[in-house]
Parts: structure tokens; sequence; C-alpha cells
């Protein structure tokens, strides 16, 4: 029987070894750590019964993934679950910019920016599901529906500084660019969009879903399925050499391209060794997760409402302190993410304490305490914060890092998703799945579409995987 190993159990390991598993292969995962679910985990913290995401929270592009939309995961116990607003975005004078699902709600919401909003999302949000078969793997291909992928993709290549002059109030300006702020880079520089446009547009089709009882939710469902087919999960299994790894046909890594080119070795052709080596790194995230005693008492109403809330003031704002991470300093006031799941998952309370999840963008590898900085941001927006809380835990960009070896020095993305890696990955190759060496192959965030917890890197890196084995084996029957 044809053998498969999988290093790393995230979402696209998992999918990587579900695609395998249900092409026929005996599969096994072997995972560093002695909980499944890379960035996906969750757990209790600071109160017991109280359930904190470590990382992955809220996810657009995983609720609408073609990959987990076939998989049926709901047989799993995979279910998902949406808050009325799916994003505020607040503003000094309490006004704010209010994403929900429907485009049409949003755009009301927006005033006279309204016909704009409608215009750059409308159409694209009514055929994402058809604009997710190219936008959700290698962009360097021939297209299923080119020219609904060139009305997407023309104002991706924009500096979100330049699109955002689409819109004439602040409050649709900060909307468009607390999102952008996503791709971890200065809002200035071509391509920058790109993210912020995907986000949306999946958002407006699908929601900014959440999962019940955690974002671990997602990645459990998924090892439930692989078990029912036959594959193994190991767990507390570190791989650190190609010595380590059992007799496979096939080896797929759900692991950073500098990990990879580590454990390989001379295995790698010295042309892709380098590239990996080389792989350029973005900014950090520091994470705070809160105990809050009734909540967050927003200054703004709809906040009260949203799974998700961008603290950065006005798009000049978050340009600017984008800028400076991306520089290697770290601002004052930085752009920070809230997430308020509980709302659409009350089972993650316990009694009138909720758990309020938040991080900032920091430079990559910052070795400061961010803490202050990220609960000034909130009461910033929400004056009396920090008397509501009743206990906070932290994970800095070093303990990001041990987490999950994947986020070097902090980078959640798995990457500085410039125009290269983005478009390419980590080198540049019409096939980024492929590592170079016989029956080798990279499966991880790093890989196009990038990251989330939508699997699809696992499984384009799955299906190329497949491909050369049969050509292979075509090719030895001849």
């Amino acid at each position: 029987m044809t053998t498969a190993t999988i290093v790393g159990s995230g979402p696209n390991g998992l999918a990587a070894a579900l695609t395998l598993a249900r092409a026929g292969l005996s599969v096994t995962v072997l995972e560093a750590a002695d909980e499944i679910g890379g960035g996906t985990r969750t757990s209790e913290a600071i109160v017991p019964g109280m359930l904190h995401d470590h990382c992955s929270a809220i996810h657009p592009m995983a609720v609408g993934s073609p990959l987990l939309g076939e998989l049926g995961l709901d047989r799993y116990g995979l279910e998902w679950r949406w808050t009325d607003v799916d994003c505020v975005h607040p503003l000094d004078n309490g006004e704010a910019g209010v994403l929900y699902r429907s485009v049409d709600r949003t755009a009301a919401a927006l005033g006279i920016d309204g016909s704009r909003w409608r215009a750059l999302f409308s159409r694209p949000a009514e055929r994402f599901d058809a604009l997710s078969e190219d936008i959700m793997g290698p962009l360097l291909r021939v297209p299923s529906h080119p020219l609904t992928l060139a009305r997407f993709g023309a104002p991706t290549v924009l500096p979100a500084a330049i699109l955002a002059r689409v819109f004439r109030t602040e409050q649709a300006r900060a909307l468009f660019g607390g999102v952008a702020a996503h791709a971890f880079r200065p809002l200035h520089l071509p391509m920058t969009s790109a993210i912020g446009l995907g986000i949306l547009t999946a958002g407006h089709q699908h929601g900014w879903a959440v999962a019940a009882g955690g974002s671990r939710a997602i990645t459990d469902a998924m090892a439930a399925m692989l078990t029912d087919l036959g594959g193994k999960i190991e767990t507390g299994i570190r791989v650190r050499s190609a010595s380590q790894l059992p007799p496979s046909d096939l080896t797929l890594f759900d692991l950073a391209p500098e990990a990879v080119a580590s454990l390989l070795g001379d295995r790698l052709p010295r042309r892709v060794s380098r590239a990996y080596r080389a792989f350029r790194r973005g900014p950090g995230a520091f994470k705070v997760d809160f105990a809050v005693e009734g909540g967050v008492p927003w200054t703004n109403r709809q906040a009260y409402r949203a799974g998700t809330v961008h603290l950065g003031g006005p798009f000049g704002e978050v340009a600017a302190t984008e800028r400076e991470i991306a520089a290697g300093r770290m601002p004052e006031r930085p752009f920070v993410l809230v997430g308020q799941q509980y709302l659409a998952d009350p089972q993650r309370s316990v009694g009138d304490i909720h758990p309020v999840w938040s991080y900032a963008h920091v430079p990559n590898g910052y070795t400061g305490d961010a803490t202050a900085a990220i609960i000034a941001q909130i009461e910033r927006f929400a004056p009396g914060f920090r008397d509501r809380v009743v206990g906070h835990t932290v994970r800095s960009t070093t303990a990001m890092a041990a987490y999950n070896p994947n986020y070097v020095g902090g980078d959640i993305m798995t990457g500085a998703k410039d125009i290269r890696q983005l478009t390419f990955g980590p080198r540049v190759t019409l096939s980024p799945y492929s590592t170079g060496a016989a029956g080798f192959y990279l499966c991880s965030a790093a890989t196009p579409p990038g990251p989330g917890a939508h699997g699809m890197c696992g499984y384009h890196a799955a299906r190329t995987a497949l491909a050369q084995l049969h050509h292979n084996k075509d090719w030895n029957n001849q």
C-alpha cells in the first residue's frame, strides 16, 4: 500500500492527510506538540471552564473553504456560528465603520460611501464560490473563471492606501484599512489590498464565522474523519532530521520553509535550500487574553454585537502604525485586534465572565511587553475596560514561536506576504508545494493561498504529490 507521512497537524497538515487518505493512501501524521491543531488550538485559561482560542479565531476564509465544505465536517461535530455584526472599526468620535455579512446592509451603514462599497464587493461576493477556485490556490495558473478573476483581481494589485481613497468617509476608509492591515505590511505598498479584499469578499458571502466550542473544533473534526479513513496521528513526536522520518512514498511538511531546509539538509537542491533559508519574515503578534466581567464597555454600541473589533483609529493612523512596525519600531498605539467569539458561542463564557481575545501588531521578535499598550488601546474605545478585567494571560512573540515553531519571531502569517511570497510562496516556481527533492512536499501556510484555517495549502500540496506519484508510476510501467 502506498504510504504517506505528514509532519505537523495544523489545518494544512490534516487537510493534506485527508486528501491522501481519501485517495487510498496509508497516512500517518506526526505532531511535535502533545495536542494537535497548530494555530487552531483552544484551551481553558484564566478562569476554569472559560475557553480561549490560542491563535486562529475568526474564520471568513475557512467557512467557505472548498475543501472543508466538501468534507462535510458537520458529521464530526464542526458547527459554525455567527455574530450579528462581523466587524467594527471604532473612531475616537464614537462613530465606526461597521461590517455586516450583507453587502447592502454594510453599504447602508456607510452612507455616502454605500454605492462605492457595493460597486467594490457586490458582484465578487455573489461569485465568491466560483472565485475561490482561482484565489484559493497558486495564482500563476490558468484560471477556471478568468473574467470573474479579472474583475476581482484588478484592485488587489493596488496599495491599500490608494484603494482607500475611493471612499469619502473616515468610517469606510478605516473599515477597509483595518481589514487590509491583516496583511501585516505597510499599506502604501503594492498588493496590500489583496488580503483585505479577499477577507471582505469571503465574509460578505459566508460571514466571519467562529467554530462552536473553539477553533480546535475544526482540527478535531478533521482528525476524527482521518481516523475513520484509517489514518493515524502520533503526538509528542518532534522530527529534527530526515533520519527520523519513517520510510514513506510521500512526505509532506506543515512546517516553515527554514525548518524544512534544516530538516532535509543535503537532500534539497541547493537553490531550493537557499530560497528556504532566505525566507522573509513579517512582523509579529503579541497576544493577550482577558477574562472580562460583563464584557467590554464599548463607546460605540455596534461593537457590543461584533465578533471582531479593530482598534487603530483613522486610516492614516493605521497606515503609520504599520509602517513603524515594518521598520522594527514599536509604536505607542499599535494596531490591536479584539475577538468576542463568545457572542456567537456563549458556551465559552463562565456566567457573566467572558473571554476576550486580542493581539497587537509588533515588530518581529519584539522583546518588550505590549500588554499595557493593548489595554490602553481598548480603553481608548471602551473607557472602564480595565476595571472589568478579572484576569489575563500573555503570549509574547517569543512564546508564540515556542507554541508554534512556524511562527518565527511571532510571525503568525508564516512569512511576509510581500508580492513575491504572496504570489509564489517561499521560492519562485510554478510548483510552490514541490521541494525539488523526490517525494517531499511543503504544505504549510508559507505556500499559496496563505494563512487561515481553510486547509487549502495542504489540499493543493497533496494533489501535487498525488499527481507526481501517479506520473512516476506510469513512467515506471512503460
